[in-house]
């Protein structure tokens, strides 16, 4: 017989610990209405075209949960007095808020997320000594299997009935109050797309018999971010699932048009990848999103998925959660990262996790200029701007404990010297008071030492483009060495390395002052005023070609990154407020790039 708790006994005279399960339950719902109504506002943005406002929006949003928290943590500390309790009181306070709060979750459509709000209000009023799970959900409490919205999170259509007939359905479901570019011409694009995926083996591979049940799921909301509206779904025959994602874009005219259909998990892998921001989605059980997407990106963890829809917090508890799961069942040692050490942050990973581990140094030494505070500003930046696949996001985390037994003596000696006022050692352990944790990728000058001709070729391909859709999205990466960049699984040079980033509008990009220019010539030497965001484009090219493959790599396809005009040009499109078609699959993948003849003939 399984024993049954006892019943906690609570005194009258004390705070009601329904009172507070309440309080706390009602800053989620507030917090969830908002991010809600901003995901809703997304839709009309994007049929008006209003690209800086929905840009504005998502930005927002990032911040909205930190400020309900704060909210809920404010309230409670003014209506309820729990200064006044014994650690007797406090205990017994503390389980039954958790025991009535898990009782008002049990018709919720968000338990696992408005679990996560409690965990933020209650880890902001309580000492860490209380982050066990008889007072905090370090276990999810509310099971979210089988929970759907009203109406459900996705619609059935079966193409038996014609496959032409079930894609314009689809497209009139989708609701968008815009005129489209043709409509007809879009969907043959979209069944021709389908036939050339069956034969070339991509997707719908053979043999393709359509199965009487045959399937076309779409998720009810669309996934809007930038200048683009995604349909998502999937196509289940039989045993197999295909997945499905196409974007809806604008023409100049404000007509809408279908760009691409994408049918693989590699494909959709790149467009939930987490170096993009953050989708807006309006999701009454995000549970039931997440599920239907992990069906279409095995390879996905939930954390990174509740990331991507916007939930980062939920991603965070995830991963946390997913990180300690991990240490139990590994025995490895968090060793120093392997690649050139920077001036600005100690880097350690596990080699069986596929994540690093980044503390800000205690002094950063010349010729950086920069703090810790300057440092938190620019991953906060990051965070905040739109990383058009080529900025890694993070996670960032306070009081982290690790068993000190799996540390490497040559770790400890590391963080010892380089970060001592982040470290409290206690019994066996380490706890590292504030730490970033981002996706491992393989640093990109060890990737090009070991590459061949064709990977190097196609790696500083990568590089350049990376450089470039940072800048069109405003960013200045600042330092561009190679140590600065990652490659990752799907072979996409990244950068993630931010101490010196700037928005191009903050900089100016000059040509090199020659003698008998503005600046003086003095005894043969060329005195110049230079601003500590003044770039010189051409300065960098030697510290870039300085291996022959590189450098003819890198001059046969970005030569104009060492010419101030390409810098200068991007700079004006920014401040006239132009902003820059950044997309997250291939450009011959594009509908206009495949079929260009019918494209532009309608």
């Amino acid at each position: 017989m399984s024993a049954i708790a006892p019943a906690i006994v609570f005194d009258r005279s004390m705070p009601s610990p329904t009172r507070i399960a309440n309080a706390i339950l009602e800053g989620f719902n507030r917090h969830y209405r908002l991010f809600r109504y901003v995901a809703q506002q997304a839709k009309s943005y994007f049929e008006n075209g209003d690209w800086q406002r929905m840009r504005t929006r998502a930005r927002e949003r990032i911040d909205f949960y930190d400020q309900r928290v704060l909210e809920a943590v404010a309230r409670i500390e003014r209506e309820f007095d729990l200064a006044s309790l014994d650690e007797t009181e406090r205990d017994a306070l503390w389980q039954a808020v958790k025991q009535n709060y898990v009782a008002l979750l049990a018709e919720h459509r968000q338990p696992e997320c408005a679990e996560t709000f409690f965990n933020s209000v209650c880890t902001k009023l309580l000492h860490r000594d209380y982050f066990r799970n008889q007072f905090i959900f370090v276990r999810p409490g509310v099971a979210t299997d089988y929970m759907d919205s009203d109406p459900p999170s996705y619609r059935s259509y079966y193409p038996a009935a014609g496959l032409r007939r079930t894609l314009r359905q689809i497209i009139i479901d989708v609701g968008l109050a815009c005129r489209w570019e043709d409509v007809g011409r879009d969907l043959r694009f979209i069944v021709r797309a389908v036939c050339e995926a069956h034969r070339s083996g991509e997707a719908f591979r053979r043999p393709w018999n359509l199965e009487p049940d045959c399937q076309i799921q779409i998720l009810s909301s669309l996934f809007f971010r930038n200048k683009g509206a995604y349909i998502v779904g999937r196509v289940i025959n039989g045993t197999r699932i295909t997945p499905l994602a196409v974007p809806i874009l604008r023409n100049a005219r404000g007509q809408l048009y279908l760009d691409t259909a994408l049918f693989t998990s590699e494909q959709l892998a790149t467009l939930f990848s987490f170096t993009r921001a953050y989708f807006l989605v309006d999701m009454e059980a995000p549970s039931a999103y997440i599920e239907f997407l992990r069906s279409i990106l095995p390879h996905k963890p939930p954390s990174e998925l509740y990331t991507m829809v916007g939930l980062a917090k939920q991603g965070k508890t995830l991963f946390y959660r997913d990180f300690l799961h991990h240490l139990k069942h590994s025995t490895d040692q968090f060793v120093i990262a392997p690649g050139i050490k920077g001036l600005v942050m100690s880097v350690f990973t596990l080699p069986s996790y596929p994540y690093v581990f980044k503390i800000i140094k205690d002094v950063i030494p010349h010729p950086k200029d920069t703090d810790r505070q300057q440092i938190m500003g620019k991953y906060q930046l990051v965070k905040l701007h739109d990383r058009v696949g080529r900025m890694a996001d993070t996670w960032e985390y306070s009081q982290v404990t690790l068993p000190r037994a799996r540390c490497s003596p040559e770790l400890i000696e590391e963080l010892r010297n380089y970060c001592p006022s982040q470290l409290e050692f206690g019994d066996g352990t380490v706890t590292i008071r504030h730490v970033y944790i981002e996706r491992r990728m393989t640093p990109l000058n060890l990737y090009l030492m070991k590459a061949t001709d064709a990977e190097l070729d196609h790696a500083i391909l990568e590089y350049g483009n990376a450089i470039k859709d940072l800048a069109a999205a405003n960013i200045f990466p600042g330092d561009m060495l190679y140590k600065n960049f990652g490659v990752t699984r799907l072979n996409r040079v990244v950068f993630y390395d931010y101490d010196e980033i700037e928005y191009m509008t903050d900089c100016n990009f000059r040509n090199m002052p020659q003698p008998g220019s503005m600046d003086d010539d003095y005894g043969g030497e060329i005195v110049s005023y230079v601003d500590r965001r003044d770039m010189f484009p051409e300065q960098w090219k030697p510290f870039l070609t300085g291996d022959p493959r590189i450098k003819a790599a890198l001059l046969r396809h970005h030569a104009d990154l060492f010419e101030p005009g390409f810098w200068q040009q991007r700079k004006e499109r920014i401040v006239a407020g132009h902003l820059e078609d950044v997309f997250p699959y291939p450009p011959e993948r594009r509908f206009r790039r495949r079929y260009p003849a019918e494209f532009h003939a309608s």
